[in-house]
């Protein structure tokens, strides 16, 4: 039995990791900014699998309440073995062409507020010499694309914290995964036509947290993206710059 935060945990994709975690008899500390979804999702995963889930509020841009918010679920679980974080927004991405708030924003939730409450744990288990932490990333974040590139970059940002955190804390029995989901069918890609290798977050939920528990470094999901990032990659930056991808 682990004891398990999963930051972020109001999505569809949270929701089906807390699914994950709680069929293998893992207690758990959902968090997100609203509390009445965050309970009714609780309630609904005691009733599915009998586990022992807890609920605190949480904001990811508020790095300033990071270290008090991660002592209080340290305190409620009587310890932790393992931070799964999966906030993340893409919500102003248009005006994030624009405007510095808007861009400011995204980098505050999808990288900034990230780094902020990971930092905090991966000091907590370097201290307890076990523990993993795993971050959902994107494969946006592996090369900058005009139609997103506010968003990758913030995830490009991530995946890198991710590497150096892993760098830094294998030698003290930490395990890291970075997670780079593809395109997922939720409200970040409604009305969006002809998504290549769209997944349902049932999926990526299951195959990602298969990638965690199984000590993998680096997991994309599905794992067709990881030949699509290849070649993605792979393209000279004197042609990729002309392409609309």
């Amino acid at each position: 039995m682990r004891r398990v935060l999963i930051a972020g945990a109001t999505s569809p994709l949270a929701r089906y990791r807390a699914h994950e975690f709680a069929r293998l008899g893992d207690t758990l500390f959902l968090a997100a900014r609203d509390s009445d979804e965050l309970e009714r999702i609780a309630s609904d995963v005691r009733i599915r699998f009998g586990a022992t889930v807890h609920t605190g509020r949480f904001d990811a841009a508020a790095v300033e309440e990071h270290e008090a918010f991660l002592q209080d679920v340290i305190r409620t679980l009587g310890g932790l073995e393992g931070v799964v974080w999966v906030a993340g927004t893409m919500d102003g991405l248009a005006e994030a062409f624009r405007t510095p708030q808007a861009v400011k924003r995204l980098i505050d939730v999808n990288f900034t507020g990230a780094a902020s409450l990971l930092t905090l744990a991966a000091c907590y288990f370097e201290e307890q010499g076990e523990g993993f932490i795993a971050g959902i990333s994107s494969v946006a974040g592996d090369r900058g694309r005009g139609q997103n590139y506010p968003y990758g970059a913030a995830k490009g940002g991530f995946s890198l914290f991710l590497q150096g955190l892993r760098n830094r804390l294998s030698k003290r029995g930490v395990q890291v995964t970075t997670i780079k989901p593809g395109f997922i069918d939720t409200h970040m890609t409604w009305g969006r036509d002809k998504l290549p290798f769209l997944a349902s977050p049932q999926r990526v939920a299951r195959e990602s947290v298969q990638a965690i528990l199984g000590g993998k470094d680096i997991a994309y999901v599905p794992a067709i993206w990881w030949l699509v990032m290849l070649v993605i990659r792979a393209i000279p930056e004197s042609f990729f710059k002309r392409m609309n991808i």
